[in-house]
């Protein structure tokens, strides 16, 4: 009876633990920013006048550039066909590229024993290109001193003002964009919240 209670445990802890990596390492699915998920990211737009909107699409820490900028292009098609027209130019387009760097102290690395040991402290020798040297904690040498655990996060976020427009496409201009065509190269590839 212990057994398949232990085993139906581990199985709940496992599947749990499947489903909440799940959750949390996943990129920004094509979702609008509100204040509920700004830290997950997605779409907002502002209207600027009659035909000019400002499009924006922010992605979490694991959304690459590439996905950001494609779901930038899926929300700029989307509008302009929700405003009833069927091309949109990108005016001026910018892509936000934000890098945190932390440094920690490594919390398991304590070279200086604190009191442990009363005034006993180690005594090490290591070889290294210049010959035999010795390593004392007082001397404090940056090679056993200087555990630090760097990390590293990305963001990125992709803003464009857009105008919108109808009849032919305009000639020349390679920041134009038919929306039925990019709707159709790009939603394919587009997820939703809750399809992972």
């Amino acid at each position: 009876m212990r057994r398949k209670t232990r085993k139906a445990a581990l199985a709940a802890l496992v599947v749990g633990l499947l489903v909440t990596t799940g959750c949390v390492s996943t990129s920004t699915p094509y979702q609008p920013l509100s204040s509920a998920n700004r830290i997950a990211g997605g779409y907002s737009d502002q209207q600027l006048s009659e035909n000019r909107f400002r499009v924006s699409f922010a992605g979490n820490s694991l959304t690459s550039r590439e996905q950001v900028e494609s779901y930038l292009l899926f929300r700029a098609a989307e509008l302009t066909l929700e405003q009833g027209h069927r091309w949109f130019v990108i005016e001026d387009r910018l892509v936000e590229h934000d890098v945190q760097r932390t440094a920690r102290r490594d919390p398991l690395y304590d070279p200086w024993f604190h009191t442990y040991y009363g005034y006993w402290r180690p005594y090490w020798r290591y070889y290294d290109r210049r010959g035999w040297r010795p390593w004392y904690p007082y001397y404090g040498h940056s090679f056993w001193t200087d555990h630090v655990d760097i990390r590293e996060v990305e963001r990125f976020e992709a803003i464009a003002e857009i105008r919108l427009g109808d009849g032919p496409l305009p000639n020349g201009n390679l920041r134009s964009f038919d929306a039925r065509e990019v709707i159709e190269r790009i939603g394919p590839r587009v997820v939703y919240p809750g399809e992972r």
